[in-house]
């Protein structure tokens, strides 16, 4: 992990030495977010993407207030989730209009409020176009909507797949065309289409042939649509490397199709503006989790290292937040950043259960109770992903720095 600096031996999140971080939040364990890293990063799409691509935040991938406070403020638009993560947005002053709404089982409550702060609602089923009619005529305002698709095909070597199949999300590309003429019946404000075939890949081919397809699955169904295709939101999947042999995404080749696209859609839907929504790609490298040591023990000659904080705080390092197989994500001795010598350890958590290792038989260098251990890739999908009141134990905190 080369993202972060060392000094004095130290690891530096946002310029500070780590132990007077720890003493600056106050206790661990800490999730830890550089905002100079999440910076860097939406500038470094802005350089590769074109200027006709707008670039969204999936604010599920991390929900700190802060974090969203500096993104609202750097990217184009917000997508969300809950009517939770809807406040939260419209707190950190994003554009409504900017802002839209996902998900596959929105509540009627949910639905009410998104219309009332006029975002753009993502239609999952049927069901939605109803309610929002209902909703529409009582608040005297047309709901803006757009179509999310699942499509006929999903993206090949992605993480998680979120299209293709047989899918909780979105509506059956198949039967989009009769959704489309309820939308029109019901007098709702068609805006666009959404998809997102899936998440977590690395292979820019794979994403650059989803973007294709995905194009042309809503240039067909645009003939379909009451209204002009307005927003087209070709999803993410960009992945960040986590375990050894992953190689970093290569946005040359996407950032020049997404051009062409650009392009196409300026001739065959000249009103529509292209979306990418992107979450974990912003956010996930800028952050970090520690915990410190409080006690060293050797059991038949294995070293445990038992830290404050486990799979409670961050189920995703532990394993239990999708992996198949469990892999070690990258783990430091945080204080003891140019030490030399290594030995092999397990880092476990602070819960009576066997599922709680943070990291299996790794080569780190020798520590100590007192000592800091830092979990990287962890900007995304660690506090508000993990089950914080098992087994009662104290809130981890996070901090902007």
């Amino acid at each position: 992990m080369t993202q972060f600096a060392v000094a004095d031996g130290q690891l530096l999140i946002g310029n500070l030495p780590l132990e007077r971080l720890a003493a600056r939040v106050g206790q661990t364990p800490f999730y830890a977010y550089d905002r100079g890293l999440i910076a860097s990063r939406v500038a470094e799409l802005r350089a590769v993407l074109p200027p006709a691509v707008k670039l969204h935040y999936a604010m599920k991938a991390n929900p700190m207030s802060a974090v969203v406070d500096l993104l609202a403020g750097l990217v184009d638009g917000i997508d969300v989730a809950s009517a939770g993560e809807l406040k939260i947005a419209l707190d950190a002053g994003a554009d409504p209009h900017d802002i839209s709404f996902a998900g596959p089982g929105k509540r009627a409550g949910e639905l009410r409020q998104a219309v009332a702060a006029g975002v753009l609602v993502n239609l999952e089923s049927f069901r939605e176009v109803g309610l929002l009619a209902a909703i529409s005529a009582e608040l005297g305002v047309a709901a803006r909507v757009a179509v999310r698709l699942n499509p006929d095909f999903e993206l090949k070597g992605s993480g998680m797949k979120m299209g293709g199949g047989a899918k909780p999300f979105g509506v059956d590309a198949e039967e989009a065309p009769r959704l489309l003429a309820e939308i029109g019946a019901a007098g709702l404000r068609f805006e666009g289409f959404h998809l997102f075939a899936g998440s977590q890949n690395l292979r820019a081919e794979a994403l650059c042939e989803a973007q294709r397809q995905s194009w042309a699955l809503a240039r067909r169904l645009a003939d379909c649509a009451p209204a002009p295709v307005r927003v087209l939101n070709l999803g993410g999947g960009f992945g960040i490397p986590y375990f050894p042999g992953e190689q970093r995404l290569d946005l040359a080749p996407i950032g020049a199709n997404l051009a062409e696209l650009a392009a196409r859609a300026a001739a065959e839907m000249p009103e529509a503006q292209l979306v990418i929504e992107l979450g974990r790609y912003l956010v996930g490298e800028a952050g970090v989790y520690v915990s410190r040591i409080i006690d060293r023990k050797v059991s038949r000659g294995q070293v445990f290292l038992v830290v404050d904080g486990g799979l409670n705080h961050h189920l995703s390092a532990s394993g239990n937040f999708g992996q198949v197989l469990r892999k070690n994500y990258p783990v430091a001795i945080g204080n003891r950043m140019e030490a030399s010598e290594r030995e092999t350890v397990s880092v476990v958590g602070p819960l009576c259960t066997p599922l709680d290792v943070l990291a299996e038989r790794m080569a780190l260098p020798p520590a100590a109770p007192g000592d800091l251990v830092v979990i990287f890739q962890s900007g995304a999908y660690g506090a508000s992903a993990s089950p914080q009141g098992f087994l009662g134990h104290p809130a981890v905190i996070e901090t902007l720095v």
